[in-house]
């Protein structure tokens, strides 16, 4: 920690993307890699989503969110996002928040994966057509 001002920490990750999370007590601006959620994500998605973690402790507006987060597309980076910002509540405060995170199900990390090429197949599963003669 440092000394100035506490802030909390968690790494949120999603298939490929891992999000760095810092909570600094302020006024509820997220600033991802720079930018405000407005200019990372745009309408790609409800931005609503991300800032769940907040909604269910009832943490609205108490922190600033200091987001870095690279790998992945935006809805991955943006599931990461949460991840983290759950991740540092928890970390602000244990007690209060671990019952209702979990209950929202924001702890676990999603463990979907994009499956891997196989040889003999065009993707992951789709088979080239048959031919019977």
């Amino acid at each position: 920690m440092t000394n100035n001002a506490a802030f909390y920490y968690g790494t949120g990750r999603r298939k490929t993307s891992v999000a760095r999370v810092r909570l600094i007590p302020g006024e509820g601006e997220v600033v991802v890699n720079g930018r405000s959620l407005d200019e990372h994500f745009g309408n790609a998605i409800n931005q609503s989503e991300i800032l769940i973690p907040f909604r269910v402790t009832g943490t609205e507006g108490r922190y600033n969110a200091m987001v870095k987060v690279d790998g992945g597309g935006y809805q991955g980076q943006a599931g990461a996002i949460r991840h983290g910002i759950a991740r540092a509540l928890l970390q602000s405060d244990p007690e209060a928040t671990r019952l209702p995170l979990r209950q929202a199900g924001l702890l676990s990390r999603d463990p979907r994966m994009k499956e891997r090429k196989k040889y003999g197949l065009k993707r992951a599963r789709k088979a080239p057509q048959y031919t019977k003669r």
